[in-house]
């Protein structure tokens, strides 16, 4: 036991420590700073990439302000922007639907006797009023007719006059006694007889003379003619089923359109009340306005299949705009509403929290023009404009362009659409409105004002 407590084991290792005091400095003057670099670098990557994710939810929330400067279009940078501004006026309200236009009427026209075609009085699309000539059929066999009947009247005239002479030797000899009274009563109806010829032959003329007219086929109604059925030469019949031309009415003309059930009380009410509503016919791809018109009546029954109900409106067409058949977008002006702040229908931006636009204001002491979120509330949107009931005043500008790029209390460079700087805040013409009725003249803005 002695022996072994005796053992120069710390020797050894006293040996072993001075040994490694001359390594040991080598190896600890690089790698704990190796260490600290490392740690720094991950917290410095872990920082940045935290506060970029944070600056991207901070930019997708409307209405939430930049952080720092460093942010997207915050700092020294100036984001050019297209502004108009708003303006005060009327907007109109309209019902939207879809529409055919059709003929108050459609005559197709057939000859009324048979006979040989030997004349065409019209051409081909040719604007026609009631009482023209549209074609002529053979006269001649009519004509005959007409002298036989009246050859036939003539006769039964001569032998009435001769009937009638004896009538009145009859009566002479009857008051004498010479003949008996049933010789004069058979002369007396002899005569009847002969009046009862001459009216038959006198409806015979009258007829051959209504053929003879029937021969000149006239136009029953004004309108356009259509493509000709029936040429010069060919036997026409009364019981021709397709009949020799068709004639369409375009002035006055019809269109006939559909709107939802919903919109029906509103428009039921402004008949009742006998307001003559507005309709407005546009071309297939709703963008040329073809004619206006009025609300004639609406149909009795709503359409089970669709939950739509029809409309009859009536369009004078006096430049013939509107062609039988054709398809049109129709709009239904059913109200206006007054006193509305109008701006474009581009300056508006929905997000989480509802409506807002991009209002440009200028700081009175930097002189620095910036974009603010402003809710809005729209009251009605037409076409291009859209109607705004609470949210901004009347000369204040609105970007309508280039919003993608801006943030709350973004620096902007504003320029209206004619190219000229929207920096001044003073209201915009009407064309930089891009399309708002101007109804209602708008109201001087002050300079640097901020919507309310």
């Amino acid at each position: 036991m002695g022996q072994l407590n005796s053992i120069d084991l710390p020797e050894s290792g006293a040996r072993g420590a001075k040994a490694s005091q001359g390594a040991a400095p080598s190896k600890t003057l690089w790698w704990p700073w190796l260490v600290v670099i490392a740690v720094l670098a991950a917290s410095g990557w872990y920082y940045r990439a935290a506060k970029s994710e944070k600056s991207s939810a901070d930019a997708a929330t409307p209405g939430a302000p930049s952080k720092g400067k460093g942010g997207f279009g915050a700092g020294g940078m100036v984001v050019p922007v297209v502004v108009a501004a708003a303006q005060r006026g009327d907007l109109p309200v309209y019902f939207n639907g879809l529409g055919t236009v059709t003929a108050f009427n459609t005559v197709t026209v057939r000859s009324r006797v048979d006979g040989q075609l030997v004349s065409v009085a019209f051409k081909e699309g040719q604007f026609v009023h009631e009482g023209d000539l549209l074609a002529q059929i053979d006269p001649r066999p009519f004509q005959v007719q007409l002298e036989q009947a009246q050859g036939q009247l003539a006769k039964d005239q001569a032998q009435r006059k001769d009937a009638e002479v004896n009538l009145e030797r009859f009566k002479l000899l009857f008051n004498e006694g010479v003949i008996p009274q049933q010789q004069l009563d058979t002369q007396g109806a002899l005569v009847g007889q002969f009046d009862g010829a001459i009216e038959s032959d006198q409806s015979q003329i009258n007829n051959a003379k209504l053929q003879l007219t029937y021969s000149r086929i006239t136009a029953p109604i004004s309108g356009r003619i259509g493509l000709r059925l029936v040429d010069v030469g060919n036997i026409v019949h009364a019981t021709d089923s397709t009949g020799l031309l068709v004639i369409t009415q375009l002035q006055p003309i019809s269109v006939i359109f559909s709107l939802p059930q919903d919109q029906l009380p509103q428009v039921n009410a402004k008949l009742h009340a006998g307001v003559q509503l507005v309709v407005d016919a546009y071309d297939r791809d709703d963008t040329a306005k073809l004619a206006s018109g009025k609300l004639q009546t609406i149909d009795n029954q709503i359409d089970l299949t669709t939950g739509t109900y029809k409309l009859k409106s009536m369009f004078t067409n006096a430049d013939n705009s509107l062609f039988p058949n054709q398809f049109v977008n129709v709009h239904l002006l059913v109200d206006t509403l007054h006193n509305l702040t109008i701006i474009p229908t581009a300056a508006i931006q929905r997000g989480p929290q509802g409506t807002y636009v991009y209002a440009a204001s200028k700081d009175p002491a930097s002189k620095e023009t910036s974009a603010k979120i402003y809710p809005v509330t729209i009251a009605q949107t037409t076409g291009n404009s859209v109607g705004l009931s609470a949210g901004l005043n009347p000369g204040d500008l609105v970007v309508i362009d280039g919003q993608d790029k801006l943030q709350d209390g973004t620096k902007i460079n504003p320029s209206q659409p004619g190219g000229s700087n929207g920096a001044g805040r003073g209201p915009a013409s009407p064309a930089s409105a891009q399309g708002a009725p101007q109804a209602g003249s708008p109201s001087k803005g002050h300079a640097g004002g901020s919507p309310r």
